[in-house]
Formats: structure tokens, C-alpha cells, sequence
């Protein structure tokens, strides 16, 4: 809309020609030959011009092919306005956007494809999964060894391995040579010859491998593309069917309790799992507990991650209580695996690591006690059985031990605990840490089959106390 005259025209002209060349498809030019010379939209107004009238008008104008006019151009004496297109804008204009339901179509269940794990049932091609685990636990030489298992096809852990795969971990915390040196801690202590490995394992680390695939400014959330682009040619030029992110807070520069720009993040890893058709891990820390056991849902900052995953498992270092049940002295070096929410199971029922120590022997010849490097080696671990070493001959002391007397189910009873009486057949310290837990995992064991059984009845105060009598005598 310009001034009624011919300095407006003018500038009109200026003002299409700069709104095409900038990418409008279409621009409108709405004249008011009914007003006095130099009048413009303003005065249209003041005489009454309401704004239904004046889109009316745009609306009637049907669209032609632009043309500058020339210096000597007259103003239109009349008419409602012109609307020109650019040839070039119509010709690049993208199709317009639509979104098409596509109906269900039945196939046989039994020819259907099966999803495609690769680690048991974390790691699944076309997927995100996630392992959330405080500091210091143990998750970083888990996440190699089982990158070695994988790639070598053997079990180490085990966790059966189809075939092997390609694994690529990018630790964007720790120096190349830390990553190596882990890697020969894991191959000596499994035995493992490196022609195993065949280039199937591949390490990069963040101080020399910048991976920040999403950034915040002030202009908003950004994917980074050329990143995103970069990481699928290399995943398929070496045939990566795994790879490992750690820590995930290094690979993105928005803020963790962004959920939006969280999702961002995932969103830009999914599309690289679902294309490249290879599984993520991606190594997330934790907020503080305060010493609480730690489950999926502690992963720090937004929620969407978690939402974004195929697959989430919890890490935790074993308790106190834990340590004496096992029987273990340093709890530090165990740690457990849950997929889920890691308190819903008993630590029995877990997947349990430990942390072996590793030298490299690359220490000085000829210097005493230097023994070099020594490296911590996830390794499997397993929760004693309370009944390994136990045969029916020791619960047939145990049962005539106990008959002789009253024994109390409460360990609180100090010398009338039923322990007592157990570790007196078997020849245990009830005292002794290791031998309680042994003891009171015999008494689950045997309450549960019926060999002893909890009988309520009146105590020499006659109070009501839970007493542990015999059950079913054990026979050959």
C-alpha cells in the first residue's frame, strides 16, 4: 500500500521487487484511486474504510507475473491494486505439506521380524538404550568389557553374543591412552589374543573428538547437522552396529532440565540408530541421592531421556548390609546391574560385577615394587548360594540342635537366637559377620522348604514370641 501518487508508486515498485527478491512467493498491492492525490491507507480509514473492507480488496486481486515499472510509467488512474508473483519463488515453492493414515495391514505373526538384540536385552538395533550410575562404580569398564564381548563374540560376562559386532565407544571424558590402557587390562585378563578383536572395536576420546550433536543460544535449540551427518558416514563406513556415548552430558551443550531440548538430543541420536540401523548406549550420571540406592528414574535433569529409551538400566555399588549377607569384606569392588527400577528386585536376583585389579607389568625393570599400572576389570560376579557346601547330614544336626531347646527367630535375642543353635551344628561363629549371613540365609532357605518352621506361642513371661521349631526331618 502506498501514497496516491506517483513518488509512492515508485516506492511501491521498490518495495515488491525487495519482497520477491527476498523469497515472497506473492505480493499484493492494494491501490485507492478513490482518494485525493497523495492519500494513503491512513486516509482511507478516516473515511470510514473499516479493516474488512481493506482485506476484501486484497482478496479480489489475482496474481500476475511481476514487471519493474519503467521511469516513465504512469499511476494508474484506476482500479483496485495489481498482486504479482515471482516466476523463481513459484518454480522452488515446496510441495505443501501433508500427512497420510496408513491402514493396518495384517501379516502372519509367525513370519513377523523379531526385534534385533544384540547384549541381551539392553542393546537393540534402531533403538536408544541407557545406563545411569552414580561416579566411581564401575560403569566405565563395564560399558568396555562388554564392548570386547561383543566385538569378539565371546561371552566374558555371560551374556550370550550372536555374532560378533563392530563397537564404537566415544568417551568424551578420558585421554585416548586411559581408553587403551583399559582395553589391555580387559584383553590380558580374559585371555583375549588381539587378532580376536579383527577391527571391530574402535576408540575415540573427547579431548581430541568433538561430538556436540544439539547447542543452546539465545536464538533457541539447535541440532547440530553437519554432526549428525558426519556421525552416519562414519558409522557406515565402518559398519558399526553399537555405539557407546559416555558420558552423554558431554555430547550436547543444552540445558539438562530442558525437556524439550533434551528430546532434541535423543531425537537426533534416534534418527541416527533408525538409519544407520545400530544401537546406542548412552552413559548418563546421576543427581544426588543422599546415599540412596540409585534407579533409572535418579538420571539427571530431564525426564525425556529416559522416555526416549528402548532400554534403561541402573548401576549401584553394594551396600553395607549387602557386603555381610554376601559374605564380602570390600563392598567398594561389587556392584550390581538392574534394568528398570533397581529396587523392585532383591539383591540376589541382580546382575552382579566385580572389579578385579589388573597389572599391566609395564612397570620399571629393576626398581622394587614398581609393578606399573594395575587397571579395575569388570568381571561377573555372583551371589553366594546359602546351600553351596550344605549337605542333608548338616540340616539333620541342625534339626536335633534345635530340638533340644527354645530357639527365637529375632536375631535381637542375643544367645537365644536360633543362629546359635545352627552355628553350634555346623561348626560356625555366629558372632563372625561372613558366617551370620551364611547362617541367615540357611534359616531362609529352610523356613521356606518346610525343614524348620515359625511357631507363635508364650514365652516364660508368657508373652506371645515367634519361636523356630523343627519342620519336616530331613531324610536321605
Amino acid at each position: 500500500m502506498g501514497d496516491n501518487d506517483v513518488p509512492g508508486e515508485k516506492a511501491v515498485s521498490r518495495k515488491v521487487e525487495a519482497a520477491l527478491q527476498a523469497g515472497a512467493g506473492t505480493v499484493k498491492v492494494v491501490r485507492f484511486p478513490d482518494l485525493p492525490e497523495g492519500g494513503d491507507v491512513s486516509d482511507f480509514f478516516d473515511q470510514g474504510g473499516q479493516d474488512d473492507d481493506l482485506l476484501d480488496r486484497a482478496e479480489r486481486i489475482n496474481p500476475t507475473t511481476w514487471r519493474a515499472p519503467a521511469d516513465d510509467d504512469k499511476q494508474p488512474e484506476t482500479g483496485s491494486g495489481e498482486a504479482f508473483n515471482d516466476p523463481r519463488a513459484n518454480a522452488s515453492a515446496p510441495p505443501p505439506y501433508s500427512i497420510t493414515a496408513r491402514p493396518f495391514v495384517w501379516r502372519d505373526p509367525s513370519t513377523f521380524p523379531r526385534r534385533q538384540w544384540l547384549y541381551g536385552k539392553h542393546l537393540v538395533r534402531k533403538f536408544l538404550s541407557c545406563t545411569v550410575a552414580p561416579g566411581g562404580v564401575g560403569k566405565s569398564s563395564l560399558q568396555l568389557v562388554e564392548a570386547i564381548a561383543m566385538a569378539t563374540g565371546r561371552p566374558l560376562l555371560g551374556t550370550q553374543v550372536a555374532e560378533p559386532l563392530t563397537v564404537w565407544i566415544i568417551n568424551l571424558e578420558d585421554p585416548l591412552e586411559e581408553l587403551e590402557r583399559r582395553v589391555l587390562a580387559v584383553l590380558l585378563h580374559f585371555n583375549i589374543h588381539p587378532d580376536e578383536l579383527n577391527g571391530r572395536l574402535f576408540l575415540n576420546s573427547g579431548r581430541d573428538t568433538k561430538v556436540v550433536i544439539a547447542s543452546t543460544t539465545k536464538a533457541g535449540t539447535m541440532v547440530a547437522q553437519p554432526v549428525v551427518d558426519a556421525l552416519k558416514a562414519e558409522i557406515r563406513a565402518k559398519g558399526a552396529d553399537v555405539i557407546v556415548i559416555d558420558p552423554l552430558v558431554k555430547a550436547h551443550q543444552v540445558p539438562e532440565n530442558d525437556n524439550g531440548a533434551v528430546d532434541m538430543v535423543c531425537t537426533a541420536f534416534a534418527e541416527i540408530a533408525d538409519e544407520c540401523d545400530c544401537a546406542f548406549d548412552l552413559i548418563h550420571h546421576v543427581r544426588k541421592t543422599n546415599g540412596a540406592e540409585v534407579t533409572v528414574e535418579d538420571g539427571r535433569g530431564a525426564v525425556s531421556l529416559l522416555a526416549a529409551c528402548r532400554s534403561a538400566r541402573a548401576l549401584n555399588r553394594m551396600s553395607k548390609d549387602e557386603a555381610e549377607r554376601a559374605g564380602v569384606s570390600e563392598a567398594r569392588l561389587y556392584f550390581r546391574a538392574e534394568n528398570g527400577k533397581g529396587n523392585l528386585a532383591p539383591p540376589e536376583k541382580a546382575e552382579w560385577f566385580n572389579l578385579r585389579s589388573v597389572p599391566l607389568g609395564n612397570g620399571t625393570p629393576g626398581i622394587p615394587f614398581d609393578d606399573g599400572d594395575q587397571v579395575a576389570v569388570a568381571t561377573s560376579w555372583t551371589w553366594p548360594d546359602a546351600l553351596e557346601g550344605v549337605k542333608v547330614a548338616d540340616l539333620r544336626k541342625v534339626q536335633l540342635e534345635i530340638s533340644r531347646g527354645e530357639w527365637r527367630e529375632n536375631i535381637q535375642t542375643r544367645s537365644r537366637w536360633v543362629g546359635h543353635a545352627v552355628a553350634a551344628a555346623m561348626g560356625l561363629d555366629a558372632e563372625r559377620p561372613t558366617d551370620r549371613s551364611k547362617i541367615k540365609g540357611l534359616l531362609s532357605v529352610w523356613i521356606k522348604t518346610g525343614a524348620l518352621k515359625l511357631v507363635d506361642k508364650p514365652d516364660a513371661k508368657r508373652e506371645i514370641r515367634t519361636f523356630v521349631e523343627v519342620g519336616e526331618w530331613a531324610t536321605d
